[in-house]
């Protein structure tokens, strides 16, 4: 389970985020893991797997914004690296940076 300590352990800056929810915190915690769990990080795994970079970059660049306005911020800056990367379709080691983006959501998320 999130909690705001966890956040706060890992980087997040929940004081941001909480004011973006008008410091109702389990309307946060709730946007936190509706966040953290949504499927476009699996489609993006599968959009980097077919070199679908166009695509790649629509879903990182709409999870940047979702991960962005919660002030996830560890999670924030791997997509924004990676975002900018795809934007301009420049040659990079998507799987290694997916992956870390991957690990960064596991250890923020407990899982």
């Amino acid at each position: 389970m999130i909690t705001l300590e966890t956040l706060k352990n890992n980087g997040t800056d929940i004081e941001t985020g909480l004011s973006r929810c008008l410091g109702k915190e389990d309307l946060y915690l709730k946007l936190v893991n509706m966040g953290l769990g949504d499927a476009k990080f699996e489609e993006l795994g599968t959009a980097l797997s077919s070199n679908d970079l166009q695509k790649a970059f629509e879903l990182c660049h709409a999870l940047k914004g979702i991960i962005g306005n919660l002030a996830v911020t560890p999670l924030y800056e791997a997509l924004s690296a990676l975002t900018e990367k795809l934007r301009s379709k420049e040659e990079a080691d998507y799987p290694a940076m997916y992956s870390d983006v991957l690990a960064i959501r596991a250890k923020i998320s407990g899982s």
